[in-house]
């Protein structure tokens, strides 16, 4: 094999977890006794998991932490540091050179800086002046549309409401946010389905459903503590299912590291009953197909006299649309569907039968199902699908969207939209006295294109990496050295921070972990989890720096540098959190007794609709809704592959804790492409070989070829290296999110295209 690939047998979790979180506490935090950071993380004293937003069961477990969660906290809580002296030794040209992994790793940030063009060096600067020198910039554009507000999926409630009000004080809507770039499909798909863009079950539906289909997510990487609730679902006799192109081994077999017997037996729990590896962008397709073979199925019992598998009085009382699902199902081919899903029409009836014999079911789906062209469409079809046996607002089954950041769902919640309902801004207006614009504003593809246009002339990131995250780095990167303002709200150096432009700052901020003080004592935050449960969050360990502020005291610095003449009381609402969640439950009646309930142990969950059978869309039903056709990709390219970028298991988004992917035997490298051994074969290659990846004029090089189990026709590679492929106008036809899996594709070895 290949330098730094191997089979990999063992199961998700156990001895090997156990084995990386140490390394994590030794490599980051030594013997630093930040390591009781740890026993402090999702507990009901403690702070929230800046990673995934997977739920936390009452947030009363006395040991409640995956191991990627672990390295989120040792990555944040390091005694690494990055200081003035540091930017003093290593200019910004030198830095870009560095690897995304080596920037990060240098540690945390400790005080503001500016960036000098004279010397190509970022030198230190006080807060007021870094405040001033931004809210210069921005009093001094064309129009506060020129601005462009980004938002990461850590920055909390607080945060977040004080940023959007602080945008739409200022005079605009231009709100891109992480979510853009991943459910934002969720978001305007399900709304049109269901009247809610959010998932409608809670962690107890687990506990009671027949069957969980996970769709399209790694949840031994991504979210591992979910691992613990699917194997809870199988020892109880019930069913899980896998939608999947590639083989992960989270969604295999699974040893619960808290499971003294399994761990000391070499036990471990099989994850999933069946295991369909659907080509990828073939989701439509099976869909559709499951769809059909249920309506074949309900229409043979009929006939023999039962009473059919379709819940005809949910559908009768609850939905419309019910004919024209039929007509186009009826329509849909067979030969196409096995076609484009990459599935055999046994294998889709298959499934099928699985769901119609469950009683109750859940659908679970991550980014494999979101970032494609026509992401919208695949989930609207699974709601269908759903509908169909009214799984949903009944006890064990529903939809559940695995939101991948710890409070991307909350930020949307309190404010964070570029397309504001008129409800929502004339309450925020009549709150704080403002006049909000009614504009609808930029999303995350859009903010992009515009700078690239020259449109937009400044950025604010509070939290995150856009640049590096975005699409299409060709456009990404020269847009924001065209910007005349550039500001990075960050715990550590990463590449949108050496972007510089006419005026670049960035300002270091509080992670999670860490003690937040200000006038009124110690403060704490909230988050909303992925199944809309809301819940305080509290860090208490000493901060990086003396010179740290927390990101509501950043915002509200910012917003009163900018707007000289506010009517916001910005710096009492910094002075006490408890202020600004006044002001949220006066703008939104939904956190009632916001500052009360965040007490209860496990916090307190926000309405949604659909989970009791209440539908928010225009006529207060669930809709059937219609997609033609079945081809992802919209036959416009009859390519060979289609590439999906992925995660490796020692990375979150973005940030890449160390080089390997231990479940999928990658060690030391993120240079490979994975890809099914059998069509290798029929290509003439071999694993082991370098080739390019070309999309179109684009072209990833270099990459080492890996035989995994992955469906035919399909490939793999990492996040964000593979971005380069993935031009700006190539996304969701509906919520503009980047097409990062679904990439059609063509390989080439030396001077030979294969395609």
């Amino acid at each position: 094999m290949p330098k730094g690939i191997k089979d990999y047998t063992h199961p998700a979790g156990g001895w090997d977890a156990l084995k990386a979180v140490a390394g994590a506490v030794r490599d980051e935090m030594g013997a630093s006794s930040h390591t009781r950071a740890l026993l402090k993380m999702n507990q009901p004293l403690g702070f929230d998991c800046p990673g995934c937003a997977w739920p936390d069961p009452k947030h009363t477990s006395s040991f409640e932490f995956c191991e990627n969660g672990a390295k989120a906290v040792t990555w944040e809580a390091t005694p690494k540091r990055v200081t003035a002296e540091f930017f003093a030794q290593h200019s910004v040209t030198e830095l870009w050179s560095w690897s995304d992994y080596a920037l990060e790793d240098q540690g945390r940030l400790t005080q503001p800086m500016r960036y000098d063009a004279s010397t190509d060096h970022f030198v230190p600067i006080s807060w007021s002046e870094a405040f001033e020198r931004a809210g210069h910039v921005l009093q001094n554009l064309d129009s506060p549309t020129q601005a462009e507000f980004y938002t990461s999926g850590r920055t909390s409630n607080e945060a977040a409401f004080l940023y959007q009000l602080f945008g739409r004080e200022f005079g605009h809507n231009n709100f891109p946010d992480c979510s853009n770039m991943c459910h934002e499909s969720t978001s305007v798909g399900l709304p049109k389905s269901i009247g809610v863009g959010k998932g409608t079950v809670t962690l107890d539906d687990f506990a009671v459903t027949d069957a969980v289909f996970c769709i399209g997510h790694n949840p031994g990487t991504n979210h591992p503590r979910m691992l613990r609730t699917l194997a809870q679902v199988r020892q109880r006799g019930k069913t899980v299912v896998a939608i999947n192109p590639m083989r992960e081994r989270g969604l295999e077999m699974f040893q619960d590291p808290q499971s003294p017997t399994q761990m000391l037996s070499d036990g471990h729990t099989t994850i999933d009953q069946a295991y369909f590896q659907v080509k990828v962008g073939g989701d439509v397709a099976l869909f559709k197909g499951m769809i059909k073979a249920l309506l074949a199925a309900d229409k043979a019992e009929l006939a023999n006299g039962g009473k059919g598998l379709l819940d005809r009085v949910f559908i009768a009382e609850h939905t419309v649309g019910y004919d024209a699902l039929k007509a186009d199902i009826d329509a849909s081919p067979w030969e196409a569907l096995v076609r484009r899903s990459g599935l055999t029409r046994a294998q889709i009836e298959a499934a099928a039968k699985i769901y119609w014999e469950a009683e109750s079911a859940i659908f679970c789906y991550g980014m494999g199902v979101t970032q494609h062209r026509h992401g919208t469409e695949v989930i609207q079809q699974m709601t269908n699908l759903l509908l169909l046996r009214g799984n949903m607002g009944r006890p064990g089954a529903g939809i559940c969207p695995l939101r991948g950041h710890s409070n991307v769902q909350g930020d949307r919640t309190v404010g964070i939209t570029e397309i504001p309902t008129e409800a929502f801004l004339a309450q925020l207006d009549k709150v704080f006295g403002i006049n909000s614009p009614r504009q609808h504003g930029h999303n995350a593809v859009n903010a992009l294109a515009a700078m690239h246009k020259g449109e937009s002339k400044a950025f604010i990131g509070l939290g995150g990496n856009f640049a590096t995250a975005m699409s299409d780095p060709d456009i990404a990167y020269p847009a924001f050295r065209k910007l005349k303002l550039n500001v990075q709200i960050v715990t550590k150096l990463n590449r949108t921070c050496l972007l510089t432009a006419t005026e670049t700052i960035i300002l270091p901020c509080l992670g999670r972990t860490e003690l937040d003080i200000q006038r009124s004592g110690r403060q704490a935050i909230t988050v909303e989890d992925s199944m809309s449960m809301v819940h305080a969050s509290a860090g208490f360990l000493k901060p990086a720096s003396t010179e740290l502020r927390s990101e509501p005291a950043i915002v509200a610095g910012l917003a009163m540098a900018t707007i000289p003449h506010t009517v916001v009381d910005w710096q009492s609402l910094v002075d006490d959190y408890d202020l600004i969640r006044d002001k949220i439950e006066a703008v939104y009646p939904d956190f009632h007794n916001f500052n009360q309930r965040i007490h209860i142990p496990g916090g307190f969950r926000l309405t949604v609709g659909a989970s009791e059978r209440k539908w928010g869309t225009p006529d207060g039903k669930a809709h059937f809704l219609v997609m033609e056709g079945s081809d992802e990709d919209d036959g416009q390219d009859d390519s060979r592959f289609t590439l999906t970028t992925v995660r490796s298991h020692d990375q979150y988004n973005t940030t890449i804790y160390g080089l390997n992917d231990r479940y999928r035997g990658i060690s030391g490298r993120r240079d490979v492409l994975f890809a099914n051994a059998q069509d290798l074969e029929e290509l003439g290659l071999t694993e082991g070989d370098v080739v390019d990846v070309i999309s179109g004029e684009r072209k990833l090089r270099g990459l080492t070829l890996v035989s995994h189990a992955i469906s035919s026709g399909s490939l793999a590679t990492y996040f964000p290296e593979a971005n380069c492929l993935v031009s700006l106008d190539a996304k969701d036809h509906h919520s503009d999110v980047p097409a990062y899996k679904s990439i059609p594709v063509t390989l080439q070895k030396v001077e030979h295209a294969l395609s």
